[in-house]
């Protein structure tokens, strides 16, 4: 076989056209297949890659194929394709790396046809066919070229789909488009053609052209060399000065066609390329965090973890033998406090001893030691331990620093805080674009999620990394290991629960994190709390579950003095008799001024500080009681206007006055209640101002019974702020205008009713009880009034008396 010679004479090179008597040979195999890139395959991957400007690839190729193996050289297949009784004059074969293909020129030595040649060639390879050696299922096949083939190196990928145009065959002449019917009769003989797509009537895009697209490439690839350049004759009809063929390969998919339907569709790919990111960030960075909070739970650098760290102590230890001075085992002498409560220290050990599910809500006031006795004796001995504390992520401002502050105290790193806000902005976009967020950013819930989530799984890897082969019970499963094996989980102290009771999100999250921690038998979850109101979040998320309470008070007196003496360190050494003389007169005043502190730990630690440091037990006494009244004074009498709580100063001033004239120090929950200033919202002003620590409700039998000071010292602060008279009047008179303006309302609504009563045509005899009841009550409404205005009269008229 032969290509046809370049016109004019010389060799035939690139950009040169062929004559129609050349024969196209194709290695058959599909061009896209780059999985077999071996061979004349990887041919077109070298033209796309480093070697794209190096024209001579035969002699690379060469030493990559094995022609003695295989079907792999151009040349040695064109001499096994040709049956030797043609006696053809091969010239040159032209390789087409890029279409894994050869054009063949060659020489006629008898007169026999073309047409001949083809179906001779034909024959010979269906008797002997000929495979390339990277791929044995497909052959080689031949073909005869009808057009004139474009010769290129241009970077065009051969695809299944042809682009046919149709040109004039001069300038001066035109081209007729032709129909499906006459492109499938020209086209078919090459391969399977699956669609063939006209140009629309009323385009005006010249030339006109029409679209074939082939079964599969190599169908493709043989089309376009064979047929490139055909003329179409006006019998065939292509007009009358007939019709040439411009074919191009065309792309299945452009690189513009994606850019527009991804521009076009934003709905889909926005929070396609959202869940993308999700899941590449979960993929990658979650075992990272897993890591880090695993570290933060074990607790690294303690002394049980880090051998290093242990040797440094106990050298420390020994060389604390040679140190002068009584050291401390003790430094802030809460000895006595846990004597007295070594109840309460065995019970909570006893809890998480136990297999069942373990939810435990420490509640007491602040300042009671609720988080030294739960981590400094409790959990002492415990290895694993994670505190999170509500007040520091509650207090944060905005989203962001909420997350941080979650993350940082349990280890969650690394987290990407800063990136949420710009989510927020891509979301409030693609909001603005397609009229639906898009998923970048992430809530607070879901956050916050996710931290607790994570810090759930390096729980559990902890609490099973103790598990060994050779254990009795190795053939139990994870859960049931956990469950049997309560002393493995680690602990989850959660402090200031319900410190924000507004912030539901935080609140939310965390009860239904620890109710899944408790009911997986992950970890033991202690909450400490000085809300009473604890139980409504808590029961929102186990409903079923009964909660273990210990309820921390005030301690003793006794306790209180043997707490204050530790730090005074009064019962230690021998003394003089005048010493003991004014060791006594000491005591006799400490018991007094402990009686007026009450059992507060941190008053108590207070006053024994400021008796160290040289003051007189009255004196520290005092120093108390009037910072806690100008506290009081602040927040809840003179700061009520800046902060809008859910109370007025006139009530708090109302149970101020109330419990210092009181004998026992207490009121009656529902005489409060009944007062005129408490009518509306009684029952919500007390829970606020118990949350706030003004006053404190004591119950009997489960129900309100007291309403006591908030702390036992602000008795005497209550006291000390009615001793003021001045304060008092003013306070008096808010509170007696806050009455008769109440009472005046009354009386309005009253009225209304009655001249409604009064405008009906008859007078009914029915409501008659209704009338003489609204006359009764604006009477009532009205002596109420006149006694106010009496009271407000005598106030205004001693306060101005006052110098």
């Amino acid at each position: 076989m032969s290509a046809p010679m370049r016109p004019g004479g010389g060799d035939l090179r690139i950009g040169d056209t062929l004559r129609d008597d050349a024969y196209l040979l194709v290695l058959n195999r599909d061009t896209f297949q780059w999985e077999k890139t071996k061979a004349l395959s990887m041919s077109t991957w070298l033209l796309r890659g480093p070697l794209s400007h190096i024209q001579p690839l035969e002699g690379i190729l060469a030493r990559v194929n094995n022609p003695q193996l295989a079907a792999a050289d151009p040349a040695r297949i064109v001499q096994r394709a040709l049956p030797k009784e043609l006696d053809l004059e091969i010239k040159e074969v032209v390789t087409r790396y890029k279409e894994g293909g050869a054009f063949v020129k060659y020489a006629l030595k008898s007169d026999i046809s073309n047409e001949s040649i083809q179906n001779a060639i034909k024959d010979h390879l269906r008797a002997s066919p000929i495979t390339p050696w990277f791929n044995p299922l497909l052959k080689v096949d031949a073909d005869l070229v009808r057009g004139t083939p474009w010769i290129e190196d241009l970077y065009r990928i051969p695809s299944q789909t042809l682009k046919v145009e149709f040109l004039p065959t001069s300038p001066d002449n035109s081209a007729a488009e032709l129909t499906q019917e006459t492109l499938y009769s020209l086209f078919r003989p090459y391969g399977k053609i699956l669609d063939i797509q006209t140009q629309s009537s009323d385009s005006k895009v010249e030339p006109r052209y029409a679209t074939l697209r082939f079964e599969r490439p190599r169908f493709a690839i043989i089309a376009r060399n064979c047929m490139h350049g055909f003329i179409v004759s006006e019998k065939g009809g292509g007009g009358k000065s007939g019709t040439r063929f411009r074919i191009n390969y065309e792309r299945k998919i452009k690189l513009f066609m994606i850019k527009d339907w991804i521009l076009n569709h934003p709905r889909l790919v926005i929070p396609a390329i959202a869940a993308l990111i999700a899941t590449i960030t979960v993929i990658v960075f979650d075992p990272i965090r897993t890591f880090f909070i695993t570290l933060k739970i074990k607790s690294s650098f303690q002394s049980g973890e880090n051998p290093v760290l242990q040797w440094v102590r106990e050298q420390a230890s020994k060389a604390s033998m040679f140190s002068f001075g009584k050291r401390k085992s003790d430094p802030r002498g809460l000895a006595a406090i846990w004597e007295d409560r070594q109840q309460e220290i065995s019970q909570l050990r006893a809890w998480l001893t136990e297999t069942a599910e373990t939810f435990i809500v420490i509640y007491g006031p602040r300042g009671s030691g609720k988080r030294e006795l739960v981590l400094e004796q409790a959990l002492k001995e415990h290895k694993y331990k994670v505190i999170i504390d509500c007040k520091q992520i509650q207090d944060a401002r905005g989203d962001t620093a909420k997350i941080s502050r979650a993350a940082a105290q349990v280890g969650y790193r690394p987290i990407f805080s800063w990136m949420n806000s710009i989510s927020s902005f891509i979301d409030l976009a693609a909001q603005g674009m397609i009229g639906t967020k898009a998923g970048f950013s992430e809530t607070l819930d879901a956050q916050l999620s996710k931290i607790w989530q994570n810090t759930g799984v390096a729980m559990k890897r902890v609490a099973l990394e103790g598990r060994r082969k050779d254990d009795k019970d190795f053939n139990m499963s994870e859960d049931e290991y956990l469950e049997a094996h309560p002393e493995v989980r680690p602990v989850v102290v959660i402090d200031n629960f319900v410190y924000d009771a507004d912030d539901s999100v935080v609140l939310d999250k965390l009860t239904e994190w620890a109710a899944g921690l408790t009911s997986a038998n992950i970890a033991h979850v202690v909450f400490l709390t000085t809300d009473s109101s604890f139980a409504k979040p808590l029961s929102k998320a186990m409903p079923n579950q009964v909660f273990r309470t210990i309820a921390l008070g005030d301690c003793s007196l006794e306790v209180g003095r043997r707490f204050v003496l530790s730090h005074l360190d009064a019962e230690a050494g021998n003394s003089d008799d005048e010493q003991n003389a004014r060791r006594k007169e000491t005591l006799h005043s400490l018991d007094y001024c402990i009686k007026v502190l009450g059992g507060r730990v941190t008053d108590l630690e207070f006053m024994a500080h400021r008796i160290e440091a040289g003051e007189t037990p009255e004196a520290a006494v005092d120093r108390i009681i009037e910072q806690s009244a100008s506290e009081i004074l602040k927040i809840f009498i003179l700061g009520t206007e800046s902060i809008a709580p859910q109370w007025t100063r006139e009530q708090a001033w109302y149970l101020i006055k109330s419990i210092a004239n009181s004998k026992e120090g207490s009121l009656l929950y529902t005489k409060v209640l009944l007062e005129d200033i408490f009518k509306d919202n009684g029952e919500a002003t007390l829970r606020a101002l118990e949350q706030a620590e003004l006053v404190s409700i004591g119950t009997d039998k489960g129900f309100p019974r007291y309403v006591k000071p908030g702390k036992p010292v602000y008795r005497a602060a209550f006291q000390r702020l009615v001793s003021n008279k001045t304060l008092q009047s003013r306070l008096d008179l808010l509170i007696l205008s806050q009455l008769i303006g109440n009472e005046n309302s009354s009386i309005k609504k009253y009225e209304e009713e009655l001249q409604v009563l009064g405008s009906l045509p008859k007078y009914p005899w029915e409501l008659t009880t209704r009338i003489e009841w609204l006359l009764r009550k604006v009477h009532g409404s009205q002596s109420k009034i006149l006694k106010y205005e009496g009271e407000s009269a005598a106030l205004s008229k001693s306060l101005q008396k006052e110098n």
